[in-house]
């Protein structure tokens, strides 16, 4: 089983599910050939901004044991969040204040930003 994960900005989030199934189409057939066992490609592709694809759940449901989509997208918009405090602290040279981190919050364009103030 091969899980490639994604965090796509909003233009390539349709080509990245193809992608990615497309990156190991000659591994999974490989794969069966040399080792007799099944093998499976699944893409998980969650937005920048916590969205995730239609075909998501059903892609999670390969996977063995539980898996929470809210869980992922929170992950998706922790990291972005994270790019977003490097680039801008590497810009401005400042620590963030709480004004700061309400200017990351409203880039991103998330509801739940008390999450992210240090």
């Amino acid at each position: 089983m091969f899980i490639d994960v994604a965090i796509p900005g909003d233009r390539n989030v349709i080509k990245k599910d193809g992608e990615k199934i497309l990156k190991y189409i000659d591994l999974k057939t490989e794969i069966p050939c040399i080792w007799n066992v099944k093998a499976k490609v699944i893409p998980v592709i969650i937005w920048v901004n916590g969205t995730s694809s239609k075909l998501l759940r059903q892609y999670l449901s390969n996977i063995p044991g539980k898996h929470e989509i809210k869980a992922l997208q929170t992950t998706a918009i922790l990291g972005t969040m994270h790019i977003l405090r490097k680039v801008l602290m590497s810009k401005y040279k400042t620590c963030f204040t709480g004004e700061i981190t309400l200017q990351v919050a409203k880039i991103a364009n998330t509801e739940q930003r008390q999450h992210y103030i240090p």
